[in-house]
């Protein structure tokens, strides 16, 4: 593929970027059937251009039976048919380039799917064949096998093990899953594995792929020797560290991201990876070193509760880890796994989100409006920070949670394997609505494969574009501002009343944020962007404002 003369020479474009995150089966579809595809993301190239992003990430696009969202990849190096073509991929990336837009594709090389030819060839080849051995098979305990190697748990429900009827028709060994029983892990200790990761690693970058988001970064490398210790909850305050370095976070792990280290390095500028690692944030700086991967996600502050406390001590920690890697910070208030911040903050103090969506999301109530004048004003204290913001789709529009999604159309493994008492992550994954009416709101003419409310139209794209005060246009002007504005230089903490934040970036510019209740004075200096009206010179409750300090 042709390489545009703006992706050659820059290898720290990634350090102060703006991401935009795209789940592609719920972006814009094309062809009608329901579900979003390349061709979709193609075709609204011009509304990511204008909203000034540098980069998008591509949730998983590859064949998959979607047991989990297609993060159960059964081809590591194709596109799945619903969604389009390896043409219609290269055609996307082409567009994006030509408008200085960069991509980074979802790997996931801790499981694949259970339909993965590599699987399917283990569960026909029996015990002990080199086909199982890519994958984690053990014999089961008991006088026959019949109980699980260990009790072991698994993300998306009680038991981390599923056991496999071999080739004869007898009940046979088990295999291990971290996640849904339809992803089997991969045996990192098998050269295969290594092998093939690396030729997919290759296969992007030579496409024209500029970066790569590693999913479940920590938990490739396992302990598997017995006795095997007892793990029923993957919370490190719960279980431990030292008991959940048998799975998770080992050293040798870091072996593996030195050497696709080597292969990114091979590219001008040199291809970039950002870590998904669940490990105690004082590893995280590992993942994130120029050595490897070069960054990780700190989903530190999306956890946070509106309290200016809170958020000073979570930003201040980020910067001090993304210092000792060598790296630059993220910042994050919401993804394809969470409940969209616009509910979060909308919801009282102390509100279990599983539990809220159980409701459909009418126990407790939910203030709708202090949701989005929050988010909005989180958002532009995120873009002020030094690093890297990543940015959900739909969050641009300040979209809240779909919490009333009805049972039968719920897709996420979390709902079965979790016995029906938790929702998942549904609720955030709702098609994107473009216009006001229409089908689908304009996400596609044939429907969308999950549910859309109502009141969607009143969070288009239509009826936001070109509105004055609107959530769209705000995330326009603030991210314009920050490209001029934004600088490695780190921030300086400035003295402020109790409840706010006041921080000064490079040549004058200040941002500033209220997250109490009452009206404060703005600092001193030119306003440059709020995230709502100022009443005069006070700072309302709930509202950031960027300064130019005179």
């Amino acid at each position: 593929m042709a390489q545009h003369t703006f992706l050659k020479g820059d290898a720290n474009w990634w350090r102060q970027a703006t991401i935009y995150q795209i789940y592609p089966r719920s972006f814009a579809d094309v062809n009608g059937d329901g579900l979003g595809d390349i061709k979709g993301i193609t075709s609204r190239v011009d509304y990511l251009h204008k909203l000034g992003i540098d980069a998008v990430w591509l949730s998983p696009f590859y064949p998959s039976p979607l047991a989990d969202g297609g993060y159960d990849v059964a081809d590591y190096r194709n596109v799945d048919p619903r969604l389009g073509t390896l043409a219609d991929f290269d055609e996307m990336l082409e567009a994006l380039h030509a408008v200085d837009i960069r991509v980074f594709v979802d790997i996931v090389p801790n499981h694949s799917s259970d339909q993965h030819p590599w699987f399917q060839e283990a569960l026909k080849a029996g015990p002990g064949s080199a086909a199982r051995d890519r994958y984690i098979f053990r014999d089961g305990k008991g006088a026959n096998g019949e109980e699980p190697p260990s009790d072991w748990i698994s993300h998306f429900g009680p038991r981390g093990w599923t056991r496999v009827t071999e080739p004869d028709g007898t009940p046979g060994q088990w295999y291990l899953h971290l996640f849904a029983p339809e992803q089997p892990d991969f045996n990192w200790d098998n050269q295969d594995v290594y092998d093939d990761f690396i030729t997919t690693l290759r296969f992007w970058a030579d496409r024209g792929v500029d970066g790569y988001r590693v999913d479940v970064a920590h938990a490739l490398k396992k302990d598997m020797s017995d006795p095997m210790p007892s793990i029923k909850s993957f919370d490190y305050a719960v279980t431990g560290e030292d008991v959940l370095k048998t799975i998770f976070d080992r050293e040798e792990l870091h072996q593996v991201y030195r050497e696709w280290r080597k292969v990114f390095n091979e590219y001008d500028p040199p291809r970039v990876a950002i870590a998904e690692a669940n490990a105690p944030l004082y590893r995280r700086p590992l993942y994130a070193s120029p050595d490897e991967l070069g960054q990780a996600i700190n989903f530190d502050i999306l956890h946070q509760p509106w309290r200016a406390k809170k958020f000073k001590t979570s930003i201040s920690n980020a910067l001090t880890l993304a210092q000792a890697a060598g790296s630059s910070s993220t910042w994050v208030l919401s993804s394809h796994d969470e409940v969209r911040h616009a509910s979060r903050y909308g919801l009282p103090k102390g509100t279990n989100y599983d539990n809220w969506l159980m409701t459909d999301g009418t126990v407790p109530g939910i203030n709708y409006t202090r949701g989005l004048r929050r988010a909005r004003a989180a958002e532009m204290l995120l873009l002020a920070l030094p690093g890297c913001t990543y940015i959900y789709q739909g969050e641009e529009l300040g979209l809240p949670e779909v919490a009333d999604l009805h049972d039968k159309d719920l897709q996420d493994p979390i709902w079965i394997r979790d016995g029906k008492t938790r929702k998942g992550r549904d609720g955030c994954r709702v098609p994107l609505p473009w216009t006001r009416e229409g089908s689908s709101f304009g996400f596609g003419t044939g429907g969308s494969h999950l549910p859309q409310p109502e009141w969607f139209g009143d969070y288009s794209v239509e009826a936001e574009d070109g509105v004055p005060g609107s959530t769209l246009e705000l995330y326009r002007e603030a991210i314009s501002l920050r490209k001029q504005l934004q600088s490695e230089e780190q921030l300086e903490w400035i003295d402020s009343p109790a409840k706010t934040l006041h921080f000064a970036r490079p040549n004058g510019w200040q941002s500033f944020t209220n997250f109490g209740a009452k009206n404060v004075p703005a600092p001193a200096g030119k306003v440059l962007l709020a995230s709502r009206p100022l009443k005069g010179n006070l700072v309302p409750k709930n509202t950031t404002v960027w300064i130019q300090a005179s």
